[in-house]
């Protein structure tokens, strides 16, 4: 039940003073629907304003001048209107391109004084303004502020406007109980949070817009802490369930026996953990995380070879079709050939397949079924489901994953993510999970020769891929748009497989995009898969989950337009045979210095995990382009890259307080959970899961 004290935080925006009918859909666009919802949204910059004469005004400065009207000039030949003004040093120009009419002339009729502020800008050696920010009379000249705090603004809500609003909702929230330990911020320098959260929106320099500032990092911190709390008690909530011991196997062990290759140290410690998990009588909920080609899917096939041994099922279900035909035939040899029965289950069973998989299922003569969405439809029964393994889990909703787990009892949750992470960044996406990393790949992998090229190296680049396919390769090109239009030269898919058909042939050259139905998308890259269509071209709908061993070149075109992670996800469709391959970025110069830096940490090293740190360095500038993992959290006032040397330690403070205070009884737990109903994290950690 939430406290009275956040009631006020906690009524919608239409109860703040001047939010009536228009403002408010306005609001809550940028904003939300709520009162906190505006007190969360801090300014972005600042407006200084000097107070100078006409004479020392400096181009580009905001300047506040006490003029004169002399004229009103109206607008000819489409120009702006414009009045003529003097001060102590002389005459200036202030312009209005819209907005302008009989209403200035009432206003600002000519002889009346006023106080005028708004950007300083020389034209012909003439002083002008256009728009001025404030031209008010002399009397009011105090509610020109000489530092002024600039918010994210919409069409029809200004910046003031808004930030009216935010002293508003400013005004709404009380002192509340510290939830905080007194000693961590007394080392931090941390204000209390009232304070804090007024210095968020009265910032007395750019200093203090900073993410470092200490009252930015104090708020940041309590949003770390409420998501952490959620997550930190999700987990705990998980692990309480009780779930039948499963021991190790000699299932597993001879399948392991049976494979051509030696597993990696990275894949026996995640075994191991797995293990660990299924014999401790407790629901596992465990992340397997691991760059692409370490081979996550061999790990857990061995695990479900345990749970087989113990009388028991699994189930691997991947986002599409050809996924789930691909992790079928991964794993359905090596376990057919220790005596274990795989099905695979797809929206293509019909009739009688289909009735004799679910049979199969229901009776648990079939100990692992690989499928798609599927495998969690009403019909589909098991005899004893204890396993469920999720691939690109962040392609599921908390709902689909959950549909399937409830096909048994306390089943356990084994989750893969071939996109590797900075560990601090687990924390966030993956807090409430256990993780295992594989951050070695298998030996034999080739290396993928990385190389950049401009855009003028078009031909060469076509020339080189007709010659690779009319000797066998097969080849993706990869576009960041679907189609061509008036608004981007960016490049499109649908141009460029055209123009690549006429080069190479018709037959040679296929087409997939995110806009496609479907059936078609996967007709096509099965026919990519089997070898019997030489070049994809495609958009990033291609960059996880597809294995086609035979293709060994990759190009990627205005490849400065995506992330870094991105990138690396893309190169990695190729490499994973036994043949030399090649990724080529195609970008157009001149390339701007985090673009530049972007491309040559792709050349240097093929390492995911290493990638992703370099990612997150770069992002943290501020890159528009860097990475942005799929079910990252909805934060308000932290920042993954900026703060993230407290995430750990939100974590770590997190279990703690749990350890000692399961229940939040205590004093400071009874705070915390003002904290958790402030941020309203459990809700958000389950639409964030969803997402």
């Amino acid at each position: 039940m939430r406290p009275e004290i956040l009631f006020p935080l906690f009524a919608s925006v239409s109860t703040l003073k001047g939010v009536g009918t228009k403002v408010q859909p306005l609001i809550e666009k940028i904003a939300g629907p709520l009162v906190r919802d505006v007190l969360f949204m801090g300014p972005q910059s600042l407006i200084r304003r000097r107070r100078t004469t006409s004479d020392q005004a400096r181009d580009g400065e905001v300047v506040i001048l006490n003029v004169t009207v002399e004229s009103h000039a109206p607008p000819r030949g489409g120009g702006p209107w414009r009045i003529r003004v003097f001060d102590s040093a002389g005459f200036l120009t202030l312009n209005w391109f819209k907005g302008y009419g009989q209403h200035l002339i009432d206003t600002h009729p000519v002889g009346a004084q006023r106080v005028v502020s708004g950007k300083a800008e020389h034209f012909n050696d003439l002083l002008q303004i256009s728009h001025p920010d404030y031209m008010l009379i002399p009397d009011r000249a105090g509610d020109i502020p000489e530092l002024e705090a600039v918010y994210p603004a919409t069409a029809g809500l200004p910046s003031r406007t808004i930030r009216k609003l935010a002293l508003g909702a400013l005004e709404r929230a009380a002192e509340l109980p510290e939830w905080q330990d007194p000693a961590w911020m007394a080392r931090e320098r941390f204000p209390g949070w009232h304070a804090a959260i007024a210095a968020l929106h009265n910032p007395g320099g750019e200093g203090d817009l900073a993410p470092q500032a200490s009252a930015r990092r104090r708020l940041a911190y309590d949003e770390l802490l409420a998501h952490q709390l959620a997550l930190a008690q999700r987990k705990a909530a998980r692990k309480a369930e009780p779930s039948p011991p499963i021991p190790p196997g000699d299932l597993a062990d001879r399948a392991e026996a049976a494979l051509p290759y030696k597993l990696t140290g990275a894949q026996i410690r995640a075994l191991s953990e797995i293990r660990g998990d299924l014999a401790s009588g407790e629901r596992m909920s465990r992340l397997i995380q691991g760059d692409v080609g370490s081979g996550k899917t061999v790990v857990c096939m061995l695990a479900m070879a345990d749970v087989a041994a113990a009388g028991r099922q699994s189930a691997l279900m991947a986002p599409t079709e050809i996924l789930a035909r691909q992790h079928y035939e991964t794993i359905a040899a090596p376990l057919e050939a220790v005596g274990l029965r795989v099905v695979l289950l797809t929206g293509r069973d019909k009739g009688g397949v289909r009735t004799e998989k679910l049979m199969a299922l229901m009776d648990g003569t079939a100990a692992v079924a690989v499928g798609t969405h599927a495998l969690f439809q009403d019909d589909v029964k098991f005899r004893k489901l204890s396993l469920a393994v999720i691939d690109e889990q962040h392609r599921f909703g908390v709902n689909d994953r959950r549909r399937l787990q409830e096909k048994g009892d306390a089943v356990h949750l084994l989750a893969m993510s071939a996109t590797p992470i900075p560990r601090t960044l687990e924390l966030t996406v993956f807090g409430d999970l256990d993780v295992s990393r594989i951050d070695e790949k298998p030996p034999g992998r080739t290396p993928v020769a990385t190389r950049a090229s401009p855009m003028t190296r078009l031909p060469e680049v076509v020339e080189r891929l007709r010659a690779a396919v009319a000797g066998g390769a097969q080849a993706f090109w990869i576009c960041p748009m679907v189609a061509e239009n008036d608004m981007t030269e960016l490049a499109a898919a649908e141009a460029r497989a055209a123009t690549l058909a006429k080069v190479l042939g018709p037959g040679k050259v296929g087409l997939v995009h995110g806009q496609m139905p479907s059936a078609q998308k996967d007709a096509v890259m099965t026919e990519f898969a089997e070898g019997r269509l030489p070049v994809l071209v495609a958009t990033t709908v291609v960059e996880v989950g597809v294995n086609v061993p035979n293709a060994t070149i990759m190009i990627i075109e205005q490849a400065e337009r995506f992330g870094l992670a991105q990138l690396h996800q893309l190169r990695g469709r190729v490499g994973r045979g036994r043949r030399e391959s090649a990724c080529v970025l195609l970008y157009d110069p001149p390339l701007s210095e985090t673009a530049q830096k972007r491309l040559d940490i792709l050349r240097r090293t093929d390492d995911g995990f290493l990638i992703a740190e370099k990612d997150l360095e770069l992002r943290g500038g501020g890159d528009p382009l860097g990475l942005k993992q799929s079910g990252f959290p909805a934060y308000r006032l932290a920042d993954p890259a900026a703060h993230r040397d407290m995430i750990a330690v939100a974590a770590d403070d997190a279990r703690l307080i749990l350890a000692r205070d399961p229940d939040l009884t205590s004093e400071r737990g009874k705070a915390l959970r003002v904290l958790q109903e402030l941020f309203d994290w459990r809700a958000l950690s389950a639409l964030n899961d969803a997402g």
